[in-house]
């Protein structure tokens, strides 16, 4: 029987989310790959009880991960039972609608239909009574915001969800949502926007400015860019990395020369401050307070060990940002 660490949160700090009484684990661990069946339940249970030894409280996860789609819940669900249930109160447990889930008219977007009859499924898989943190998981263009944020807030009214947040959202449609929600009763608690080192459409974009002004929290997924900010890829594409399999999410096309010129002088970068690159990368997220958590995915306990390991220097002077840029802008 798997006993937590009883110093899990000596060393993780967390940080308050948006203006509400919530706070989450810098570091979160998401389930989008490696909790399907083609993984061992032992290395994925190994990953979920090293990271909240380590003080991750917090596990996302979605209606459609795995894969297939739904497998990651089941996952989690099978942990929850064998290991976590005395730690059930001390967990937050977030998942999403709005991607593809099942065929038909009802099986993704952001309709009430979709969004109520998903987040059942997705609590019936997992075991639970309730959510922490209910997603939509990206705007639909076809539903009126209201109706999507109106099942938000009954998911709430009926006590299957604490919170709720939005993902993939623009600067504009969030601080929308943020109005229906707040003229409901049910404020918006967090964003899920893809940033990284990489990708700084949060910032160019408006996003981050948004959510500061609305004193909404953020989480941010892909930090590491789909792996190419680990250190993987220095000298070209690995064979058994994501871009050699042509993944959707990365193929080796992406894997051009000036990348990889950029991910060396990054590398070097990171061990002038004794850091990995991964590291480097998740401190570089974190800087300053404006992110509430980032999302590490995992393949095995020592994955999560190091990313951990980047919060021991969160901390930038100028010349280092100067340089990160330049690389970057180059």
């Amino acid at each position: 029987m798997y006993t937590a660490h009883p110093d899990r949160y000596a060393d993780m700090p967390y940080r308050r989310t948006g203006r509400s009484g919530l706070k989450l684990p810098a570091l979160s661990l998401g389930l989008w790959h490696n909790f399907g069946p083609d993984r061992p339940v032992e290395t994925q249970r190994a990953i979920l009880r090293r990271a909240f030894d380590l003080g991750i409280t917090h596990f996302d996860l979605a209606n459609n991960y795995g894969p297939p789609p739904g497998a990651a819940e089941s996952a989690l669900g099978e942990a929850l039972k064998a290991d976590f249930a005395p730690y059930r109160d001390e967990l937050v447990v977030s998942t999403k609608a709005g991607y593809l889930m099942w065929p038909g008219p009802y099986g993704e977007w952001g309709s009430r239909k979709y969004l109520l009859s998903s987040l059942d499924q997705s609590l019936t898989r997992m075991g639970l009574d309730y959510v922490d943190i209910f997603y939509s998981h990206r705007p639909d263009p076809e539903t009126p915001l209201e109706e999507t944020m109106g099942a938000l807030h009954t998911a709430v009214q009926q006590g299957k969800a604490l919170y709720v947040g939005v993902s993939n959202y623009s600067a504009e449609q969030t601080r929308e949502a943020a109005r229906i929600l707040g003229e409901l009763g049910t404020p918006l608690l967090i964003h899920q926007p893809r940033y990284s080192m990489l990708d700084r459409r949060p910032e160019s974009e408006g996003l981050l400015d948004a959510l500061d002004e609305l004193q909404v929290g953020s989480i941010v997924f892909s930090p590491l860019e789909q792996g190419l900010l680990t250190g993987r890829y220095l000298n070209g594409i690995p064979e058994d990395s994501r871009a050699a399999s042509d993944s959707p999410f990365l193929n080796s096309e992406a894997v051009t020369e000036e990348l990889t010129g950029k991910l060396r002088a990054l590398d070097d970068i990171a061990r002038s401050r004794g850091q990995s690159l991964a590291q480097l990368a998740l401190a570089w997220v974190l800087r300053g307070g404006r992110v509430t958590s980032a999302l590490v995915g995992a393949s095995s306990a020592r994955q999560i060990e190091d990313s951990v390991g980047a919060l021991a220097h969160l901390d930038f002077d100028a010349e280092e940002l100067t340089r990160i840029d330049a690389v970057i802008n180059g």
